[in-house]
């Protein structure tokens, strides 16, 4: 088990955890009462806490899936990347495309999840070509697959 050094900065804050034994993400709440307009309407929401990624590896702020499917809900810039050396407030820009309904955040309320990766250091390098694949230069929609 990895553990992560975290700091509450705000009393309401809760340390992330699974929702339940064997969950990938740990939920992340706020610590603020906020309202998210519809339409495209984004605000920054802080959780409350701030984290000690270890060296080689990184956290990713993900959206959770039923504020999505219920509420149209998500986090703008998914995946959100903490980098290990950042030590400042972990908070999430959510953005409501709901074309009617504001979105209410309550203090405490689930509203994105941390995954914590490992992840190699990479370096780009020049190449006079590139090896040639199946897929090729093929891009956007390519497969044609729906």
């Amino acid at each position: 088990m990895l553990e992560i050094p975290t700091v509450r900065l705000d009393p309401a804050a809760r340390l992330p955890e699974p929702a339940r034994d064997g969950d990938a993400g740990l939920d992340l709440r706020s610590t603020v009462d906020v309202k998210v307009p519809a339409r495209g309407g984004r605000k920054l929401v802080p959780t409350g806490i701030a984290v000690e990624i270890p060296a080689g590896r990184a956290g990713l702020v993900l959206p959770r899936s039923g504020l999505a499917l219920r509420h149209g809900v998500t986090c703008l810039n998914a995946p959100g990347l903490i980098d290990s050396g950042y030590r400042g407030e972990v908070s999430v820009i959510l953005v409501n495309h709901d074309p009617v309904a504001d979105f209410e955040v309550h203090v405490g309320d689930r509203i994105a999840q941390l995954v914590v990766m490992t992840l190699d250091q990479a370096v780009l390098v020049d190449a006079a070509a590139l090896s040639s694949s199946e897929r090729g230069e093929g891009g956007f929609g390519h497969t044609g697959v729906r």
